[in-house]
């Protein structure tokens, strides 16, 4: 390894953090000061898994947490990397904005996971690239000894920076280290949510994975043929973590309804997208009660964990899904959805207690290179066939209808069905 690499990688790092699950995690002086930031300090009043304490109590973690695991698997990654030959391309500034890039890849994020992708706002990598940039990181990261330019452009790869305009070609590198099949963000996501969640499905053998990684610099890592079973517990892992905690249908409901909500003062124009950039969990519920209203009702209900029910359940349907992507569309066809579901029970049923949800597409990366068999992870030796991974994402994708229990007595779930089946004619 090249001294520069060397000093990067490990000399200076002397502030420790005490954490849950991997134990002493340690920081440079300057690494700790961005870890000090109020932009950073606001992850720590971010639940990791949103709405999912309503089904698991102990899962009250933090974006924070999170973020310096993260943190902590990057740097011993890039470590293992460097020793099997990564330092050949890499450089003290480089290993330090990709350190950073780790560090504050959530920076951006929004309050309840993931639940407010599909909507009309931006995209939290492009929120936190711009934070990166701003005062007061883009000092704190440059004191840092990196190029808080070249850390934005490794967290939001749709930044417009060509991978090789940057870092002497490390960005490329950078970029498929820290979002792929074996990023340092799912090896600790989903050991850290099973551990506070209580249940055993994410748990990994890290040290085993990382010690069955190689150095490429066009693909980012490789994997040898015995590191085959470790990837294929990962796999599985995130699927049964979606099954169980991610996509259970109670979290579900409460961000179907948090995402109803919000549509709902965009589409009013009661609140502008700008004011949900920066927001807590409870910014989030103060500025939604705020507004009055549908949303504020929606949202009241979620804080207290008064739920909608399921009133129907549909298996995947490509076609279907498909149609009712989009939220604008959705918000329409609930309206419809609501008359036809009254009229045939003879009740009067509000809009705003109707949600279908379309779980989003979801992917299981396994763009991995086996060395030892020199092929593609899904041609290798692998289970994980294509075909496997469609049938995990099709068994997730579950169309859901929700509904406020007090219409439950009064709604036939087999006329929601047919009114969904028949979807297209509304």
């Amino acid at each position: 390894m090249s001294d520069n690499v060397w000093a990067g990688l490990r000399d200076g790092y002397t502030e420790p953090v005490r954490d849950v699950l991997w134990g002493h995690i340690y920081l440079t002086p300057a690494l700790a000061e961005l870890a000090r930031s109020a932009p950073f300090a606001r992850l720590n009043r971010i639940f990791q898994l949103g709405p999912a304490y309503i089904v698991y109590p102990g899962a009250t973690h933090t974006r924070l947490s999170h973020s310096i695991g993260v943190y902590y698997l990057a740097r011993r990654l890039l470590l293992n990397l460097a020793e099997r030959g990564a330092d050949a391309w890499l450089s003290a500034c480089g290993v330090r904005s990709f350190l950073c890039a780790a560090l504050l890849h959530d920076l951006g994020h929004f309050p309840y996971a993931h639940s407010l992708k599909e909507l009309p706002l931006r995209s939290h990598e492009s929120l936190t690239a711009s934070l990166i940039l701003g005062e007061p990181l883009k000092s704190l990261v440059g004191a840092a000894g990196a190029d808080p330019y070249l850390a934005a452009a490794i967290v939001d790869t749709g930044s417009g920076i060509p991978a090789e305009s940057a870092g002497q070609g490390e960005l490329g590198f950078y970029r498929k280290l820290l979002s792929g099949c074996m990023d340092p963000d799912k090896l600790d996501y989903l050991n850290r949510d099973a551990r506070y969640c209580g249940v055993p499905y994410g748990a990994q053998d890290v040290d085993f994975i990382l010690s069955r990684l190689y150095p490429d610099k066009e693909r980012g890592i490789t994997v040898d043929s015995r590191g085959i079973p470790g990837i294929e517990s990962v796999l599985f892992s995130k699927y049964l973590m979606y099954k169980t905690v991610y996509w259970h249908r109670q979290v579900r409901s409460a961000t179907a309804m948090i995402k109803k909500a919000i549509l709902s003062v965009l589409r009013s124009r009661s609140a502008a997208p700008g004011e949900f950039y920066g927001l807590d969990d409870q910014g989030l519920f103060g500025l939604l009660a705020g507004r009055g209203g549908p949303a504020a009702g929606l949202s009241n209900r979620v804080r207290d964990g008064r739920l909608f029910s399921v009133i129907a359940e549909i298996p995947f349907d490509g076609a279907l899904h498909a149609h009712l992507s989009g939220t604008e569309k959705r918000y329409r066809y609930e309206a419809a959805l609501a008359a036809e579901l009254g009229s045939r029970a003879g009740i009067a049923i509000n809009a705003e207690d109707i949600i279908i949800d379309v779980p989003e597409p979801i992917s299981f990366e396994t763009g991995l290179y086996v060395s030892g068999e020199s092929r593609d992870f899904e041609e290798s030796s692998t289970i994980f066939k294509p075909q496997t991974v469609g049938n995990f994402i099709t068994s997730l994708r579950v169309l859901r209808v929700f509904a406020d229990p007090v219409y439950e007595g009064g709604i036939e779930p087999a006329g929601v069905s047919d009114s969904i089946l028949n979807i297209r004619r509304i």
